[in-house]
């Protein structure tokens, strides 16, 4: 017995009309037009839940559908503002080529230097470094007795994480300081700030960087190491472009991607920047941060070439 098409378009009936008409009228159409995004969806559910039974009962091999469920995952974006390492390295030898002939000079230089320091090697924010303070670095011993320095940071959604500070960080740490007649380690609990500023030295009051300070510092380091690009000649001129226009949040980026590049284990990088939260009973996972602090001491440094 042959199936009735009760729906079965007469000829002439895909002619298009903007009009809705119901199904009892009889001027009703349904296949004019191309179907709505809802009534392809479902057609689609019931395709899909149809060519999964056939599936299952053995008629077919599998179904044909299941690739156009897969929905792909949103590409992430990749990380472009960062330095690369010739980049970094002209950057550095801006730094250490700063003059120092006079006692503000010698400040601003040595506090260039600590800046690009902390940034790199703690992968810290810039909103971090201008609250941290001296105090914020202390020091334990692991299981084997070794000292092991650490900078306890601040960050998103005031959520606290520790940074390894290598020996390396601690040793610029105490050069910066003795460059303001500091003693090379700071005490617990002192309030000085991470970054000190060269007006508040000269008034003798300690005072704080800000961000916009922080900001204009690193510009004009930025734009230092641009021009020393651009003396290489005419085709270095869109690279150094493009490294005029770094901010504190590239060398975030700049330390993550040369992390990984040195294979530090991804855990560590990511515990390291705060890119995860901690849970709470991390704190008594000690052998796990020593060894995020021994790949970070050995894989991870600044290497400044001038030791005075």
């Amino acid at each position: 017995m042959p199936i009735a098409r009760r729906h079965s378009p007469p000829t002439g009936a895909r002619s298009s009309g903007s009009k809705k008409l119901a199904r009892s009228h009889s001027d009703w159409r349904p296949f004019a037009g191309s179907l709505s995004a809802g009534s392809v969806r479902q057609a689609m559910v019931i395709l899909n839940a149809l060519f999964a039974w056939l599936t299952e009962a053995g008629y077919l091999a599998g179904n044909p559908l299941a690739l156009a469920r897969r929905r792909r995952a949103p590409t992430r974006p990749r990380i472009t503002r960062y330095l690369s390492h010739d980049w970094w390295a002209t950057v550095k030898d801006t730094v250490a080529a700063m003059p120092t002939a006079t006692a503000r000079e010698r400040l601003h230089a040595a506090r260039c230097r600590w800046i690009l320091t902390v940034l790199y090697l703690g992968g810290l924010r810039a909103s971090e470094l201008t609250a941290t303070t001296m105090g914020a670095f202390f020091c334990r011993r692991d299981a084997q007795g070794i000292e092991r320095w650490w900078l306890e940071v601040t960050g998103k959604g005031n959520k606290v994480r520790l940074v390894p500070a290598s020996d390396e960080l601690i040793a610029e740490l105490a050069r910066y300081r003795r460059a303001h007649g500091l003693p090379p380690n700071p005490q617990p609990g002192e309030t000085r700030p991470l970054v000190l500023s060269v007006i508040g030295r000269e008034t003798g009051r300690e005072k704080a960087l800000s961000r916009g300070a922080l900001h204009l510092i690193l510009k004009a380091v930025f734009g230092m190491a641009a021009e020393r690009l651009r003396a290489r000649g005419p085709e270095w001129e869109a690279q150094a472009d493009v490294l005029a226009s770094a901010s504190a949040h590239w060398l975030r980026h700049t330390a993550g991607s040369h992390m990984t590049d040195q294979q530090v284990d991804l855990r560590f990088v990511r515990d390291n920047f705060g890119h995860a939260s901690i849970a709470t009973t991390s704190a008594y996972l000690h052998s796990e941060e020593d060894a995020r602090h021994a790949a970070t001491q050995e894989r991870h440094r600044i290497g400044w070439t001038s030791k005075t």
